[in-house]
């Protein structure tokens, strides 16, 4: 092997390596931010991109949108309730530049800042509000998050409170409000319930009072809707036996104007009405 071709082979070597140095691939959710002897040249945009060995350096940034889990903070309310609250949140990349010149680890940062940001609002809320306005809660730690990430370059989109863990004793006097509630609205019900019975039965007893018939009438489906259980006891109700009574009453003075004998049966006040029972009798007041 001659000296002119192990020269070839050095220098296709040589320019293989520059050529390995130099070409960079840029993906399509990437965005590369060029550094030429320390100084930001610019951005390049995603494909195939050559570089200049040694004097430049490439970094690429992803712009795609980054799940982030902020750990359990223990935060005590503004009505001195101690609480576990875990949230996650969603940023991403829009000024490649600015994340990597501004800041030296973009992701730490935000998880840091979430966490002391998750502290300060929830602790600004009472434990009512922290479970029942979330929403206002997600969207107060945002726009905090907001406010300090856009120097960064990155723009958060979204953050949700993942998980509020309560102390044993506050979930059992939680519990005992709830069932008490509970209680409360059953006994509402109750009463507007009886409400609209009583008022009902008021309509009734007019309907009654207007026409007479209409008691017996009732008083006769009552004494049929006894008979079908097949009880022991037939029970006369009261309207019936003053009905009897009031008819004892009339024949008394009907035979004291005619100036006879009033009968035995009407002179002696009934005492007691009988109730056939099953083949026997039974005496009803």
């Amino acid at each position: 092997m001659n000296t002119l071709t192990v020269t070839l082979i050095v220098i296709a070597a040589v320019v293989l390596l520059v050529l390995l140095l130099a070409v960079r691939i840029v993906k399509q959710y990437e965005r590369g931010v060029l550094f030429r002897l320390g100084r930001v040249v610019g951005v390049r945009d995603p494909g195939l991109r050559l570089i200049i060995p040694i004097i430049d350096v490439l970094h690429r940034v992803s712009l795609r949108i980054v799940t982030m889990p902020i750990q359990s903070q223990g935060i005590i309310t503004r009505d001195n309730v101690s609480v576990d609250v875990s949230a996650v949140a969603y940023f991403r990349v829009v000024d490649a530049t600015k994340s990597v010149v501004a800041i030296e680890n973009v992701h730490a940062a935000i998880n840091q800042i979430a966490q002391t940001t998750l502290r300060k609002v929830v602790g600004r809320h009472s434990l009512d509000e922290t479970l029942s306005e979330t929403d206002r809660i997600n969207a107060d730690i945002r726009e905090i998050l907001d406010v300090t990430t856009v120097e960064w370059g990155v723009e958060v989109t979204l953050v949700e409170l993942k998980d509020i863990q309560l102390p044993d004793a506050m979930k059992r006097a939680m519990a005992r409000q709830a069932e008490a509630e509970r209680e409360k609205r059953a006994k509402i019900i109750n009463a507007e319930g009886e409400s609209l019975a009583a008022a009902a039965l008021g309509e009734a007893s007019d309907t009654m009072m207007a026409h007479p018939l209409a008691l017996q009438l009732r008083n006769l489906q009552s004494l049929v809707e006894i008979a079908v259980d097949k009880n022991s006891t037939v029970v006369f109700p009261a309207p019936l036996m003053s009905t009897i009574g009031e008819l004892g009453n009339f024949l008394t003075r009907e035979a004291r104007a005619a100036g006879t004998r009033p009968p035995a049966s009407a002179a002696a006040p009934a005492p007691a009405a009988t109730a056939l029972t099953n083949g026997s009798t039974v005496a009803v007041s």
